[in-house]
């Protein structure tokens, strides 16, 4: 669990603060499978909006013992925009304690890259990281023709929890147009299934099993973005067919965690999008964060000025996406076991 003894002293956030971590506990424990030794594994994508970008100001202290709070109920998370800083998720890694650990990207840079980093945070005691780490290069051409590259670099790890040894790649596609069948996305979405298509072949792959997850700006798995992963053999679970993650009016299924094995098909227990919106930041409490929700001075001396949209400001405080997460089985014990028995060539005395 996280470490909360910095909210011990008085104080208004404080006690806020504690209020809405008890809720939040209570949500988590209804609504995300119990966490297991050994049996499953339980991980999850989350598009943390703007981590922690200066140019809308920090979040406030107790925003980040939520986001921590969130992390802390699974095994392992796949973060996208944070920021090259690493200052927010430094603050995260501090709240949950020595048992975690991270890797993240270098910052991919340029206007299409945002400054932004892939990170990936998971609990030592359950999720071993494998040694494998890089981020995707996309290969020319068979003729050479060199081939565009992905705005923000894929990250593709490989990690070891259980009976289980997978490699992860976390992806945040190219917003762009509003167009739910762009162009520039479905090029860039061929790319990625492409390149892990062929990786997915190669005997000297680290594993056979892929996860693929991150945030696709796909608006819905009915469209050709979707099509094109489904071409190169990646599978959405049942429990993840048309999961919203998208805070906005329009219902986006723009976070995906798609799965892909050579011989065995992974094993799915449950999955789902985790509405943290429930607990944090309702409407209710408007009144009490109207107060907090101050814009970034330019100098020290400048007036107080305050953001007047609270619905916007709040994405900026947790997120404009949803956690999609998916709990697999890890333990083949049993299986293995049994296999071991079929092939003894001595009868049983």
């Amino acid at each position: 669990m996280p470490f909360y003894h910095k909210l011990k002293h008085p104080s208004a956030e404080n006690k806020r603060c504690l209020t809405k971590l008890i809720e939040l506990r209570a949500q988590l424990k209804a609504e995300v499978p119990e966490k297991t030794q050994s049996k499953h594994l339980l991980f999850a994508t989350w598009n943390i909006r703007d981590f922690d970008k200066p140019s809308y100001n920090s979040r406030l202290k107790e925003s980040f013992y939520y986001i921590a709070e969130i992390i802390s109920h699974f095994d392992m998370v796949a973060i996208q925009e944070v920021y090259k800083d690493l200052n927010a998720l430094n603050k995260v890694m501090e709240i949950l304690g020595s048992g975690w650990d991270y890797i993240f990207t270098d910052t991919t840079e340029g206007g299409r890259g945002n400054s932004e980093r892939m990170a990936y945070v998971f609990d030592k005691s359950k999720v071993r990281f494998g040694g494998l780490c890089g981020e995707m290069v996309i290969p020319p051409m068979s003729d050479g023709t060199p081939v565009g590259q992905v705005w923000r670099t894929p990250m593709i790890s490989g990690f070891e929890a259980g009976w289980a040894r997978f490699m992860m790649c976390s992806v945040h596609i190219q917003w762009g147009s509003n167009d739910a069948n762009s162009a520039e996305r479905i090029k860039e979405i061929e790319h990625v299934a492409k390149f892990l298509e062929r990786r997915s072949k190669d005997e000297t792959a680290w594993a056979r099993k892929l996860i693929l997850l991150g945030d696709f700006n796909i608006f819905s798995q009915k469209h050709q973005t979707y099509a094109e992963l489904e071409k190169r053999g990646f599978k959405s679970p049942k429990e993840l067919t048309e999961t919203y993650t998208n805070l906005g009016k329009e219902k986006r299924t723009y976070d995906q965690i798609l799965l892909k094995e050579r011989k065995e098909r992974f094993e799915v227990v449950k999955g789902g999008a985790f509405d943290f919106t429930k607990a944090l930041f309702t409407l209710a409490d408007e009144p009490v964060y109207r107060p907090l929700m101050l814009k970034k001075k330019k100098k020290e001396t400048d007036p107080d000025e305050f953001y007047s949209n609270y619905k916007q400001w709040s994405t900026h405080q947790m997120s404009d996406h949803l956690p999609l997460w998916l709990e697999v089985k890890i333990d083949y014990s049993d299986a293995y076991l049994s296999d071991l028995l079929k092939k003894q060539e001595l009868p049983i005395v």
